[in-house]
């Protein structure tokens, strides 16, 4: 009666042999290709280089005037720009400025490429619907797969450091952007398309004068979620050698210094508040513009 409590299963030596089988192909392609892996990826370190250094060296009221501003263009709410003040102040306050920038850096150069990468694969996604049915698949999986998962082939092909670590954090941010730039353009109003048809529009023009313009607010959304993806990635990614204050949260669990923990904990939160104010103001503007637009 064994076999109704043991459920059956493949021959294990033949599994083992199908992982090691799988294992040794990528460690072989690591050896041969390593170099030139590094190669087709070094210009895109230097970027990285560049964003952090352009950021964590510039003057901090500088950097306090321009999110600022930032925050004023997308809100128009002193408020909005009130917290944003606020929120880097006391990070700068309890001296984790540098490690702040850093973090900032990473997720706001992750956030472009995932934007860059996301939004044309959202259209595609709308427009082919076998495509469509795949990579919806494969959303799926990317969105359930556990964000360890997403650093073992990057390491085993980059090994550590900033770019196998950004890679890990596009790769597990850009779903939501995908998503929801194809759930924008399928909710533009049918009567609306049909008056572009009846005024003559191409295929292209009707995408980029008409349903892209329409579906920014939920395009505002997913970048909204994508940028929260990245930066909740970001902390995960320290533990490849990504610096910032996921980081600093990394070696205070190893070292179980709990204020060390805290401290950069809130400055996380402090920097998913100001990110995501800004973006949700800005997708509420447009929401507000795209009704007084309709009406």
């Amino acid at each position: 009666m064994d076999w109704l409590f043991r459920f059956p299963q493949l021959d294990p030596e033949f599994l083992l042999a199908v992982k090691r089988a799988i294992d040794g192909a990528l460690k072989a392609l690591t050896r041969g290709y390593g170099q030139s892996i590094e190669d087709f990826f070094y210009p895109l370190q230097r970027v990285l280089i560049f964003f952090e250094s352009t950021i964590s060296n510039a003057p901090w009221p500088l950097v306090v005037i321009a999110l600022a501003v930032v925050a004023w263009f997308a809100a128009r709410r002193w408020a909005v720009v009130a917290a944003v003040v606020g929120t880097l102040i006391a990070i700068g306050l309890l001296g984790l400025w540098q490690d702040a920038m850093k973090t900032i850096s990473l997720v706001f150069t992750s956030t472009i490429f995932a934007i860059a990468i996301g939004i044309p694969l959202g259209i595609l996604m709308n427009r082919y619907k076998r495509v469509g049915g795949v990579m919806q698949t494969v959303l799926d999986v990317m969105q359930t797969m556990p964000p360890f998962v997403y650093l073992i082939p990057v390491v085993m092909l980059l090994g550590i450091g900033r770019v196998p670590g950004f890679i890990a954090v596009v790769i597990y941010a850009i779903p939501p952007i995908i998503r929801l730039t194809d759930l924008g353009i399928r909710l533009v109003d049918k009567e609306v398309l049909e008056a572009a048809d009846a005024y003559g529009c191409s295929r292209s023009q009707k995408l980029w004068k008409v349903q892209i313009p329409l579906a920014m607010p939920t395009i505002m959304a997913g970048i909204n979620q994508t940028i929260m993806m990245a930066l909740g990635m970001v902390v995960i990614a320290s533990m490849i050698g990504v610096q910032g204050l996921g980081l600093n949260v990394l070696q205070a669990i190893a070292n179980q210094y709990f204020t060390q923990g805290i401290f950069n904990g809130f400055a996380i939160v402090g920097i998913a508040i100001i990110f995501d104010r800004i973006s949700q103001a800005y997708g509420h503007r447009l929401q507000k513009h795209r009704g007084a637009a309709h009406d």
